[in-house]
């Protein structure tokens, strides 16, 4: 069967998804540029082409997965709804029982950045926005007298520590904490981080 001809830039995404499904499945330590050449039918040659390195290939898929996020984050932010509404749709996005696809493959980020500082540089960036664009978030909520938060940026910090450690305990130990206490203490923490009762996370307009 005859390929279809792609654009440099089609092909290149291409190789970057296919280097994300493989991350996923041997991690990025053992991962080899074959296995995303076969995954496509495709040789290495080709992929080399395109990175020359594996290094340049898994840093430019970490790039293209940490963009994907950012999307699906501004996009639930930027509803045309209260602040505490869109917080809390993307905390729950975010929070290992919700629909944020990939963890296991930015655990692998996080253990491969402690050696490789070219993929540190792309978790660490993708920590700050995420922090950043829930500290905004939150400070509108603020401005909008709809809760209380005296610091938005460390209540950005605490939350998102909250929710990696508890993907990192749900993705590693499966079992570990089930899906319905998680999401018990994610909207605790929300609520405390606001000054709210739990039950105002749902019942405020």
């Amino acid at each position: 069967m005859t390929r279809v001809r792609l654009s440099v830039a089609e092909r290149r995404a291409e190789l970057l998804r296919a280097a994300i499904e493989q991350i996923e499945v041997h991690g990025v330590a053992a991962v080899r540029i074959a296995d995303v050449a076969s995954a496509l039918g495709v040789s290495n040659a080709l992929v080399l082409y395109h990175f020359s390195t594996k290094e340049k290939l898994v840093s430019a898929a970490f790039t293209l997965a940490a963009e994907d996020d950012l999307a699906r984050l501004r996009k639930l932010l930027g509803r045309r709804t209260t602040a505490l509404k869109r917080l809390r749709a993307a905390v729950r996005w975010y929070a290992p029982t919700g629909q944020a696809k990939g963890w296991r493959l930015w655990i692998e980020g996080w253990a491969a950045a402690l050696r490789e500082p070219a993929l540190r540089e792309v978790t660490r960036d993708l920590d700050k926005q995420w922090k950043a664009a829930l500290a905004e978030v939150l400070a509108e909520g603020v401005a909008a007298d709809e809760f209380s938060c005296p610091d938005p940026m460390g209540t950005a910090l605490r939350l998102t520590a909250l929710l990696d450690g508890l993907a990192v305990q749900m993705t590693t130990y499966g079992g570990a904490v089930s899906r319905a206490r998680a999401q018990e203490w994610v909207d605790e923490a929300l609520a405390r981080e606001l000054g709210l009762e739990r039950a105002e996370l749902t019942s405020r307009r």
